[in-house]
């Protein structure tokens, strides 16, 4: 079973379950003659609207590419996941109102042995809902199950403290469901935000993680004829589909028919392994006894002495237009980019009287 059907078939055992308490709940309050227990059924069937809104982005994001698309609807599942944080955000500012109002305006609450039931049912099941769809949601790396699980946790620990609430009550006539629910919403408010920071950064476009960077830059770096990884850029189109581009160092020596097939088995290893549809730039290294390799050993060796730069390559010589370029990464104090490039090339300039001098700056977007 693929990612999108797991997903689905997930949003769908939290739609059933919620179906059943709801059915349970109604079916209580209708014999014990309880319009509360009755309403906190309705409510249930509610809650399984996260687990309809999952299904529907699954499914639209699996829509395939169109010209106005060219890279599918991937990122609709982020859509799917602030929703459903907006919801757990609306219903955290919501109950932290109306424990408020039960702080300022106390009333007391009346628990009988059947709401008590229906309490510790609801509890154990919202607790194993949302913990297996939460789980679910992090091992699928889909925002909205995680968004949706949590959900379920929350009312889960909504109920708790309304079984807690009652069994103070009962015991020494005390009701804390306005303090417990004040406390209660403020966690959901937060957990509400948070969730709504993950999609959101998606869409904005963060970076990848460490772990990601250091995986592709390894795998890259072990084909034969690879001398080096920089300039590592990705560009998150959904969770199972990411474009991005990189360069690698290899000897000047080195055919151009030997670097179609160097790069076609990188792109082809980046597509199948992680799903990246990867582009790979060239650099040449210079090799031999002669001018490029004597300039190339001065420029790298007066930059990476440099203690504002953390990384260079990307070394070019063309004898015909008289020029030197090289690529540097800067320490991430520098600031002011165009002043930087000034100073560098008024320090490296002398060394290379008579040649032009081209130094670019790059920005480390990976790590």
């Amino acid at each position: 079973m693929d990612r999108s059907a797991q997903i689905i078939q997930t949003s769908w055992i939290g739609i059933v379950a919620n179906v059943l308490l709801a059915s349970f709940k109604a079916a209580v309050g209708l014999l014990a003659n309880s319009v509360a227990i009755v309403m906190d059924a309705v409510n249930n069937l509610s809650d399984a609207l996260s687990s309809v809104i999952t299904i529907v982005g699954t499914k639209l994001s699996q829509r395939p590419a169109d010209r106005k698309h060219p890279f599918g609807f991937g990122r609709i599942e982020y859509f799917s996941a602030i929703i459903i944080a907006v919801i757990i955000l609306s219903a955290g500012i919501t109950s932290l109102i109306e424990s408020a109002k039960k702080i300022i305006y106390p009333t007391q609450p009346e628990y009988t042995e059947t709401t008590l039931i229906v309490i510790v049912v609801a509890i154990i099941v919202k607790l194993v809902l949302g913990r297996y769809v939460r789980n679910k949601g992090m091992q699928l790396n889909s925002d909205a199950l995680i968004a949706s699980g949590s959900d379920a946790l929350f009312d889960a620990i909504i109920t708790l403290a309304t079984l807690v609430s009652a069994g103070v009550m009962l015991l020494w006539g005390v009701s804390l469901d306005g303090i417990l629910g004040v406390l209660i919403s403020i966690v959901i408010i937060k957990a509400g935000v948070e969730m709504l920071s993950s999609p959101v950064n998606e869409l904005l476009g963060v970076s990848i993680s460490a772990e990601l960077t250091n995986q592709i830059k390894k795998e890259v770096s072990e084909f034969e004829g690879v001398h080096g990884v920089y300039d590592l850029i990705l560009h998150n189109y959904g969770p199972d589909m990411k474009m991005g581009s990189l360069h690698i160092n290899v000897y000047d020596t080195m055919s151009a028919h030997d670097i179609h097939g160097l790069t076609r088995k990188i792109t082809m290893h980046m597509l199948m392994r992680h799903g990246i549809v990867l582009t790979v730039g060239i650099y040449a290294i210079a090799t031999g006894d002669n001018k490029r390799t004597e300039l190339q050993t001065t420029i790298l060796q007066a930059l990476v002495s440099n203690k504002d730069i953390v990384q260079v390559h990307g070394f070019y010589y063309s004898e015909k237009e008289n020029l030197i370029s090289a690529d540097v990464v800067p320490d991430i104090s520098i600031h002011d980019d165009k002043a930087f490039v000034s100073h560098l090339i008024n320090e490296i300039q002398p060394l290379v009287p008579g040649i032009h001098l081209e130094i670019v700056v790059d920005h480390n977007y990976s790590e």
